[in-house]
């Protein structure tokens, strides 16, 4: 399997493992916007926040590891990884799903601001 697509697998674990550590606090608040009642459905995932925050911090720690490391020794010429523009998109997609899981983790802690 090539780096970027790696990275990619490694960023996409990163964003679920976030949305999944949210899910407690973001699909009570989605579920009652819809107008649906069962709203309390997303509590039970509150236990597995934790480790949902772990996994995330994990994925994300490896995945710029994989992004920042030199890849003089692995990436031959003419492969995908070779090409700067390639690690360029690589890098600004992996920061944005970074921010992203930062918004989804720390919602519980912001949405009564909102409300």
């Amino acid at each position: 399997m090539s780096t970027t697509t790696e990275s990619s697998w490694l960023g996409a674990g990163a964003l679920l493992t976030a949305v999944g550590a949210s899910v407690c606090c973001v699909l009570p608040v989605a579920v009652a916007f819809a107008g649906v009642g069962s709203a309390a459905f997303g509590a039970m995932f509150e236990p597995y926040r934790p480790y949902m925050i772990v996994a995330t911090a994990l994925l994300l720690g490896f995945a710029f590891y994989r992004a920042y490391r030199p890849q003089e020794a692995e990436c031959a010429p003419g492969e995908s990884c070779a090409v700067p523009e390639n690690r360029r998109r690589q890098r600004l997609l992996l920061w944005i799903v970074a921010v992203a899981a930062l918004l989804l983790l720390t919602f519980p802690y912001y949405i009564n601001l909102i409300l």
